[in-house]
């Protein structure tokens, strides 16, 4: 596991958008940024969960959360355009992205894979997170200390069968990250990563591996310490890195 312990006003004053919000790895992370300081910006698609959570983060006290319901499936361009304008016009500016939103699709034989099952992956996964990094750069570089993290995968290092679109969805994740990284590598405020969180107590988990018993993973909880690391200050020399949430070779 990561190991870091965050200071209590780590992103204090901070804008952090939280792709994938409303679940998982995704909520997790924007109450813990928010407990940190952040104001977080709750994007996802089903509006009760993130009014779920905006409820919790608003009764523990901390900054008021703004929510953004948006399903990355069927968003268009000028969704992402009108996103980057609410945002600019509310805070004039974003201090952090986690691109944690993805889905699975099928486990099974790319011989088997179904074309529409595969396009839907590819736009979730891949297309989105370039959409929204797209549009929301000039907002990142308003910023003096701003944080890009992608969300990669053990397979998206090194391809398994029978783990498709995801598979392939996640290399390409990778290598979005290192291009954008390398191409931001002279522009010292803004930095980008990837987190491969490892095998994790998630929906997502359960689906892909039935037979497992949750409780032998960890919560998004406890994974948490990276995904504050590179969000926070302390990592402002980190650029262009894929880290794991749980250490070397975490699934």
């Amino acid at each position: 596991m990561f190991h870091y312990e965050a200071p209590a006003d780590l992103l204090k004053d901070r804008i952090i958008l939280v792709t994938g919000a409303g679940d998982g790895i995704g909520r997790s992370a924007a109450w813990h940024y928010a407990s940190h300081g952040a104001t977080v910006v709750l994007l996802g698609r089903t509006l009760e969960k993130l009014e779920s959570l905006y409820d919790e983060i608003e009764n523990a006290g901390l900054a008021k959360p703004a929510i953004v319901p948006l399903n990355l499936d069927t968003a268009a361009e000028h969704d992402y355009i009108e996103l980057s304008n609410q945002l600019y016009e509310e805070f004039g500016r974003l201090d952090g992205v986690l691109h944690n939103a993805g889905i699975l699709g099928m486990r099974t034989p790319i011989e088997n894979y179904d074309p529409i099952t595969w396009e839907q992956v590819m736009r979730i996964n891949v297309h989105a997170p370039f959409m929204l990094t797209q549009t929301l750069l000039p907002l990142l570089s308003q910023s003096s200390d701003a944080s890009v993290i992608f969300t990669s995968s053990g397979v998206g290092r090194k391809g398994r069968a029978y783990w498709g679109a995801y598979a392939v969805s996640k290399f390409a994740t990778e290598g979005l990250m290192q291009v954008l990284a390398d191409e931001l590598e002279n522009t010292p405020n803004i930095r980008v990563n990837a987190i491969n969180p490892g095998a994790t107590r998630t929906r997502m988990r359960a689906y892909a591996y039935p037979a497992e018993p949750p409780e032998t993973n960890p919560t998004p909880d406890e994974i948490m310490p990276l995904y504050l690391y590179l969000m926070g200050p302390d990592s402002r020399d980190i650029n262009g890195q894929s880290m794991d949430a749980q250490g070397e070779g975490s699934a």
